[in-house]
């Protein structure tokens, strides 16, 4: 009997695709270094469970690039790519292109994720994508600067603008002259159009379109939100921040120089220097600590902006089933585990924000659960390919208003009213009655 079982031990092993026939599939990761290193290690552990060998494409650097990139090789059905990791707002641009992981994933696992996240990646009842890491744009902000100075880490934008003024001119008067209050990312870019977003959704100003397709950015809200935020620039914000993205903004505040910064998660990884201590080039001990972004008013609403990167499956793979079976193992909570831990990639899967070795890595995940849970969404999926044209509309027309930001308070609102009611006519004539 011994011998029966040992032989069909072997025959089940012969059996098995992954060790009977190992295949190659080619995944494009991120360009980032730390993503790519991490994507690198995902793949190295399925390689050793399935036998078979994973590649990496090349992805550019440029947002618009790496979707303009992918477009185009999906569009020519070009079967080189297995698996695309994809942007929270690309599910529904390049959907026709991706199969439908209902296929391969269980309802069971599909409920360990966020259910905003899952929504997100499903079009026409089609699952095109799962959720690899989520994204919400944060608060980081220098612990020991407030606490030198005496100030409370702010709720507000109001209270921000407050103490960042403090603190950076208190830093100032003690021969810190490069020290400023608040870094963020607003380059005219999709960078810009997240973080204008939120600033908007904290005043109840709506997201650019609602849900019934209706344009609905020329408002007093937005024009309030806007005009606050031109007015930090020079202030409390350098006036290079009209040409920050994630990795300036990220450079300034690790140079130490200054007290604030929106940024997204995996910026806490990166602040992160190895043995636990924070990189801070400056003299003494610097201390980082994340928030969620402030609100407007003690009845505002706190808000970050839906982010992160998924990955999806090309219909023209030559292998879809063990391309499948890779993003079902890339995505795992095993694996969200371990890029929690080495990259803050902030998990999909809930239960990890309650794991006692993700919270000691991340001690900022237990308090911004929320944030994570109730996002505001870019209105990619009311505007479906008209997407892009619509950020690109908006981030321009916002940077047109942050780049007045030397101009009167009243010149500079009325600066701002012209911007989105021209964007507003922009929109609108795009729409098609809100049908799009």
């Amino acid at each position: 009997m011994r011998n029966v079982l040992k032989g069909l031990a072997i025959a089940t092993i012969l059996a098995s695709p992954a060790l009977v026939h190992a295949e190659t599939v080619t995944i494009a990761c991120g360009p980032e270094d730390d993503e790519l290193e991490q994507c690198e290690k995902g793949a190295q552990g399925w390689e050793k469970k399935t036998g078979h060998h994973v590649e990496f494409a090349h992805v550019p650097t440029d947002w618009h690039e790496q979707y303009t990139t992918f477009q185009k090789q999906l569009s020519e059905k070009n079967p080189k790519v297995d698996v695309y990791r994809v942007d929270v707002v690309w599910p529904g641009l390049l959907a026709e292109h991706f199969i439908d992981l209902k296929l391969y994933v269980s309802d069971e696992v599909l409920e360990q994720h966020f259910p905003a996240i899952v929504q997100n990646n499903t079009v026409g009842g089609k699952l095109v994508a799962m959720p690899w890491f989520a994204d919400a744009g944060l608060l980081f902000y220098r612990k020991d600067l407030l606490k030198k100075h005496r100030q409370k880490a702010p709720t507000t934008w109001e209270e921000l603008a407050e103490v960042a003024k403090k603190v950076q001119d208190a830093e100032h008067k003690a021969g810190n002259g490069k020290m400023w209050g608040f870094v963020f990312e607003a380059k005219a870019h999709e960078t810009l159009t997240c973080n204008a977003l939120e600033w908007i959704d904290s005043v109840g100003g709506g997201t650019i379109v609602d849900e019934d397709g209706k344009v609905t950015i020329n408002s007093q809200k937005a024009v309030d939100a806007l005009t606050r935020a031109a007015g930090w620039i020079n202030k409390i914000s350098p006036p290079e921040v009209l040409e920050y993205g994630e990795k300036e903004a990220l450079g300034v505040f690790l140079s130490g120089n200054a007290v604030f910064m929106r940024n997204w998660p995996e910026a806490w990884a990166k602040a992160k220097a190895k043995g636990g201590k924070l990189k801070c080039k400056v003299k003494g001990k610097c201390e980082v600590a994340v928030m969620a972004l402030p609100k407007d008013g003690k009845d505002g609403k706190s808000t970050g902006t839906l982010g992160g990167w998924h990955l999806a499956v090309s219909r023209y793979s030559k292998h879809p089933e063990i391309a499948a079976d890779l993003v079902k193992y890339l995505t795992s909570p095993e694996e969200q585990k371990r890029r929690a831990i080495k990259a803050a990639h902030n998990p999909s899967v809930m239960a990890l924000y309650n794991d006692p070795e993700v919270l000691k890595a991340n001690p900022f995940y237990r308090s911004l659960l929320e944030t994570f849970t109730n996002p505001v969404a870019r209105p990619w999926q009311v505007t479906g390919r008209q997407y892009d044209r619509v950020s690109s509309e908006f981030f321009n027309a916002v940077h047109a208003v942050l780049s007045s930001s030397d101009m009167p308070e009243d010149k500079l609102k009325d600066k701002t009213k012209d911007e989105l009611k021209g964007l507003q006519k922009t929109l609108e004539r795009m729409s098609n009655d809100g049908k799009w």
